[in-house]
């Protein structure tokens, strides 16, 4: 095996070779994130290709690119994703908004597909103008053209929101609706990623009715289209519609739902990623949050 040290210099440690890992730094770059993986003793990733926050759109240069590729051979790095930027808004009612939105959406999934990453989470957008309808036909164009303009194999994830606001992505219901909105073949490259969190936030009870919120995923969307999750706990109660995550099993959903999803043979090929607090010491912290829930297995 190749050395585990990532940028922490830390000694040989190992490395668990399941589905489970979290949303690492790319600080220095993007090639140093299958370290950072390590790390936390895993093989899976997410990461940013850009500040999430800035417009600013950059260009991987064919350097950066291969040390990246190199680096995730090294690692044994299983599955490798990106989120993406937090100002995209492709529900929004403004043409310029919804521009721009597009032009920034396009450039991350062609950062994607330059990396060879396997997904890409978005957020569905908010149709600030209250038209949910609407809002969620112009987020199926924008993702649609996005697919059109660029090729490759990196999947694009609808990841359910908290669904506080205007958003249309707070329910199975609303991400279905996008979904048949994409036609194909663009929308044989389109799934979900599921945040506990947000779920939880938006009113799915998985805590007191975990069978029927799967029940429901199954019948609206279909567990072929279920391609993340993100487990998250929660530090707002059920149907808050707030999202802030808590590390897993000290917030409001608690141990069980988790380790209902560790032992269900539906979802153990699923990757799942933690996007729990980093703190001042994020290797400590995400390797405790995934220990515990490794632990859950028995």
């Amino acid at each position: 095996m190749t050395d585990s040290r990532g940028d922490s210099g830390a000694e040989e440690m190992e490395v668990v070779e399941d589905e489970l890992g979290a949303h690492v730094s790319v600080a220095g770059g993007v090639e140093h994130a299958p370290g950072r993986a390590r790390d936390i003793h895993s093989i899976n990733l997410q990461l940013f290709t850009k500040q999430p926050n800035r417009w600013a759109e950059p260009e991987f240069t064919e350097e950066r690119v291969g040390d990246f590729s190199r680096a995730r051979t090294a690692g044994r790095i299983r599955t490798a994703g990106s989120h993406d930027s937090y100002l995209i808004n492709l529900a929004s009612p403004r043409p310029d908004l919804w521009e721009r939105s597009l032009a920034s959406f396009t450039a991350e999934l062609s950062r994607c597909a330059a990396l060879g990453l396997d997904f890409l989470v978005t957020h569905p957008g908010n149709a600030t103008d209250g038209d949910t309808e609407s809002g969620i036909a112009r987020n199926a164009e924008g993702v649609t053209r996005a697919l059109e303009a660029v090729e490759g194999s990196t999947r694009v994830l609808l990841e359910i929101t908290a669904g506080s606001g205007t958003s249309v992505g707070g329910s199975m219901e609303g991400l279905a609706d996008i979904l048949e909105g994409i036609p194909e073949p663009a929308r044989s490259r389109v799934g979900v990623c599921f945040d506990t969190c947000h779920a939880y936030s938006a009113g799915y009870d998985l805590v007191g009715d975990y069978e029927g919120v799967w029940d429901e995923f199954e019948d609206r969307l279909g567990f072929e289209r279920l391609g993340l999750f993100h487990l998250n706990d929660s530090q707002h109660p059920f149907g808050s519609r707030k999202d802030r995550h808590e590390h897993i099993g000290e917030g409001s959903l608690g141990e069980e739902p988790f380790r209902r999803i560790m032992t269900d043979p539906r979802f153990s090929a699923i990757p799942k990623v933690l996007e729990t607090p980093k703190g001042d010491d994020m290797v400590t912290l995400d390797r405790r949050n995934l220990a515990r829930l490794r632990s859950y297995r028995g």
